[in-house]
């Protein structure tokens, strides 16, 4: 059974969020604040954390860097806030998913479902994706750079095996959103670059001046030819 820790201050809505999540058969621990959010994150290690923005104690922001400087766990993140900006700082900071209120519950369980589903490793015989450098395990969802591995979210991940595995294919943003969130996933295609960013970062020697990952203006992203 998976574990998911709600951390958000509204008592409310963690009554309805927990109702939901366990009837779909997860178990849910919650917190209130965002220091003991973080403190029940490194006590319990869920899989998966539902993290609002607005907390005492710790803004969900700094959580969020707390929790990505140590583990790739799935993060989705609720807020009131309908900026665009706020949301790709939250991607930006390495969150897999951004749901703004109000919203249904419904939607929060479909994608922690999604989330957890590309986060898991399959335990079929693995299937390896060579190019350049780089070592893809699809099943495992590990990454190798000349051996070394490379610690990437889920979204991440989805993100560098479309690429990769068709390199010299210009994708659009559309085309890598529905492939790294799936096509039931509504948002921004622009928070494409924020996880581009976070992927580079990662990834290249110089995220300045990428090798692996291109930018072709006006359309998207590819894979370079190694």
């Amino acid at each position: 059974m998976a574990v998911i820790l709600i951390i958000e201050d509204e008592v409310e809505l963690v009554k309805v969020l927990r109702s939901y999540l366990e009837q779909a058969g997860f178990s849910v621990i919650a917190a209130y604040r965002g220091d003991t959010g973080l403190a029940a994150w490194e006590n319990r290690q869920p899989d998966l954390v539902i993290l609002d923005l607005n907390l005492p104690g710790m803004d969900g922001l700094d959580v969020a860097r707390q929790i990505r400087r140590k583990s790739n766990t799935p993060i989705i993140m609720l807020t009131a806030r309908v900026e665009e900006t706020d949301q790709l700082i939250g991607l930006e900071l390495g969150a897999d998913d951004y749901i703004t209120k109000p919203f249904s519950p419904r939607v929060v369980v479909a994608r922690a479902r999604a989330l957890l589903r590309r986060a898991e490793s399959a335990a079929a015989p693995a299937r390896l994706l060579r190019v350049a450098d780089l070592e893809i395990d699809l099943d495992g969802h590990t990454v190798r750079r000349n051996g070394e591995p490379l610690e990437l979210t889920p979204t991440e991940f989805n993100l560098l095996a479309a690429l990769a595995a068709q390199p010299g294919r210009a994708f659009t943003r559309l085309q890598l959103l529905e492939a790294s969130q799936g096509t039931a996933y509504e948002g921004y295609e622009r928070t494409i670059d924020a996880h581009i960013k976070n992927l580079r970062a990662k990834l290249e020697s110089d995220p300045r001046n990428p090798q692996y990952i291109e930018t072709v203006f006006g359309v998207g992203y590819r894979f370079a030819r190694q």
